[in-house]
């Protein structure tokens, strides 16, 4: 490690200057060029990391999961018991599922998280970046394919009747999407390009669609902030997807129910438009809208549980990886819901699929 390296030039400096090998001058100078940049922390002094020595309401705190499901979702992560990093650097598996979850609950630095790990900040950057890498790496097709056994022709008709109680005019609906504005600290250059105008700030925008059992069933992004939504559901491929995959088991038509900004297909429904709306069809809008509102309950989880993404000055595009941060605590957040249910499946009634289906589904 660099920051070693530099300890040890440190050491060997002060130890010539004791032995009178070098004069006043030359320690200054030579201590002064040689000084990290980075402030150093005294990791040696803490306690090697210990998940046993955490109760289940301060792993719920620093990790979002209870202790006994931190160990079940390292196995479905399928960390090795080895983490190796870009520089050879080997953590243990379940230390470095535990760095890469507490690094994404609160947007903290990793100076805060010495004290938790005992290592590096050198040491802790490199285990977090290798851990988001090999998480998106293996499992972001879970929310870029609505091929999954969770998603099949009776499990989108349960989904749709659970909807239909709720009293949505639509009988045929078994899931939200929409897109969000997530933003970013303003880049250096190319400022225009990521800047949304509605929401007057500079943005990354990814869509999601939004099961009724409170999963998120595809997750696309990031894009330039300045896109539209209709940009979003053409360049993600959305719609040819469900053209493939949403069906009932006779071969009926299901869809997904969008905002007035998404174009009307059979798989896409949206409210109906104009200013002289009928009873019927201000009816029609208003069950839809009581609904639809689910998905935005979803994206809040995501903000929620796994506060670093919300942090738009650690949000920084070219320096961090701002949408494998996002696209990996989508992934999270559902891993979350499989456990502890969420907003959204408990309102319309249904149950997630268990932690090990939905990775291994």
């Amino acid at each position: 490690m660099a920051s070693a390296n530099l300890r040890d030039v440190s050491e060997a400096i002060s130890s010539a200057y004791i032995a009178d090998s070098i004069d006043d001058e030359e320690f200054l100078l030579l201590y002064d060029i040689n000084r990290p940049s980075n402030p150093t922390f005294q990791y040696t002094d803490y306690p090697r990391f210990d998940l046993e020595e955490y109760n289940d309401d301060e792993c719920n705190a620093y990790f979002r999961f209870k202790k006994d499901d931190i160990y079940d979702l390292r196995e479905v992560l399928q960390v090795p018991e080895d983490v190796k990093c870009s520089n050879g650097y080997k953590v243990d598996g379940l230390e470095a599922t535990c760095i890469l979850l507490s690094r994404l609950a609160y947007p903290c630095r990793y100076g805060d998280m010495v004290r938790i790990f005992a290592r590096d900040v050198p040491q802790l950057c490199l285990v977090n970046a290798s851990m988001t890498n090999h998480v998106y790496r293996t499992h972001g097709h879970l929310v870029q394919s609505l091929d999954r056994s969770w998603l099949s022709p009776d499990c989108l008709t349960e989904f749709a009747a659970a909807v239909r109680a709720k009293g949505a005019a639509l009988g045929n609906c078994w899931g939200f999407v929409d897109g969000t504005v997530r933003p970013i600290c303003r880049p250096g250059e190319h400022q225009r390009v990521v800047y949304n105008g509605h929401k007057r700030v500079h943005a990354l925008k990814y869509q999601s669609v939004t099961a009724a059992n409170g999963l998120v069933a595809h997750l696309f992004g990031p894009v330039e902030g300045r896109r539209h939504d209709c940009f979003l559901l053409r360049e993600s491929g959305l719609l040819d997807s469900l053209q493939q995959m949403s069906f009932d088991s006779q071969g009926n038509s299901l869809c997904i129910y969008g905002d007035p900004a998404y174009p009307i297909r059979p798989q896409l429904q949206g409210p109906i438009k104009g200013n002289n709306l009928t009873a019927n069809q201000k009816s029609y809008n208003q069950s839809m809208s009581s609904v639809r509102v689910s998905v935005e309950w979803v994206f809040g989880d995501i903000v929620n549980f796994f506060k670093s993404t919300d942090f738009k000055k650690s949000q920084k595009v070219g320096l961090s990886p701002c949408g494998k941060m996002y696209v990996v605590s989508g992934l999270l957040t559902n891993a979350h819901t499989c456990l502890y249910d969420n907003s959204t499946s408990r309102f319309f009634g249904l149950k997630p699929p268990s932690l090990g289906n939905y990775f291994h589904g």
